[in-house]
């Protein structure tokens, strides 16, 4: 993956009397994800008064303020110049890369999909299956592999209250790619892990959605009640930069795994790490190894 090529300056558009919306890019990319969240974090060093809130996105992030104490303009320009320092390529985000077990092709969202085969592309096959097959895989087993062994980024939380959208740590020739239904389903189980586009994401609470669904994860990541460990001091697991590396488990693991949630004793592995996207631009595949081994304790 060679770096990517200056940008053009971000786009910014007020969203009525309060928000700053400010695209940094039409597409994802991790260069695009990293200039929006040095913007931010540099916004939010600043504590500039009449700021209340700053929600960084994929490849774009949104402000809100209160015009009374800065007119909007002044809003404006402040952020260009933040902008302008911050220049196109950031280097290194202090993080942390987190392991989360996932048991795929599981009989919960099985039984799902197969109420809503009409709202799918195929009726005839489900989501892993049309998804290895329009990914050029042999296999499911395959697939799975691919949608497993490189980490994902956490490039921004919301939709529910606490779900991540992941982007794959892979050159983008690599990428996997899924539409969602043709219509959303009513029903998705609680944990479930899905995929749209070329995001993956948990969703967080039961409800609807149109991703396809690969499979759950027993490791609860929003919690009102804050009964784990790794969700004391926020009910809201997930931040974005976050990195994870999904970890295939069988029904046996799943259930020894659940039956610790229950306990309230369960907690995901994790590990502070710092990421560098200039060594990851440089050699992706090598760079991963790096960050999964900090994972493992090498």
């Amino acid at each position: 993956m060679s770096p990517t090529p200056a940008a053009a300056p971000s786009r910014y558009t007020f969203g009525g009397d309060e928000h700053v919306f400010v695209e940094i890019s039409e597409s994802m990319s991790l260069p695009a994800f990293f200039k929006g969240m040095a913007i931010c974090t540099a916004l939010r060093e600043r504590a500039l008064p009449g700021v209340s809130e700053i929600c960084p996105a994929n490849a774009s992030f949104q402000v809100r303020f209160d015009p009374d104490v800065i007119a909007p303009d002044d809003m404006v320009r402040v952020m260009q110049e933040i902008e302008q320092s911050v220049g196109d390529a950031p280097g290194d985000l202090a993080t942390r890369i987190i392991e989360v077990p996932v048991l795929y092709n599981d009989p919960w969202t099985h039984e799902t999909l197969m109420r809503f085969r009409e709202r799918h592309q195929d009726p005839s096959s489900t989501d892993l299956e049309y998804a290895a097959r329009i990914n050029h895989f042999s296999s499911v087993a395959d697939f799975i592999e691919a949608h497993s062994s490189a980490p994902w980024f956490v490039s921004m939380v919301g939709f529910v209250a606490g779900l991540p959208f992941l982007f794959q740590m892979v050159e983008r020739e690599r990428q996997l790619e899924v539409p969602k239904y043709l219509s959303p389903r009513t029903d998705t189980p609680k944990l479930t892990l899905g995929y749209g586009g070329c995001f993956s994401c948990i969703y967080s609470v039961r409800g609807a959605g149109g991703y396809q669904m690969f499979g759950v994860t027993p490791a609860p990541i929003f919690d009102p009640a804050q009964k784990l460990p790794y969700l004391k001091d926020m009910m809201v697991f997930f931040k974005p930069g976050d990195i994870v590396k999904w970890k295939p488990i069988d029904r046996a693991e799943y259930d020894r795994i659940l039956a610790e949630v229950e306990a309230g004793t369960y907690t995901l592995p994790m590990r502070p790490v710092t990421f560098s996207l200039p060594e990851f631009l440089a050699a992706p595949d090598s760079y991963n190894q790096k960050l999964l081994q900090v994972l493992h304790g090498d």
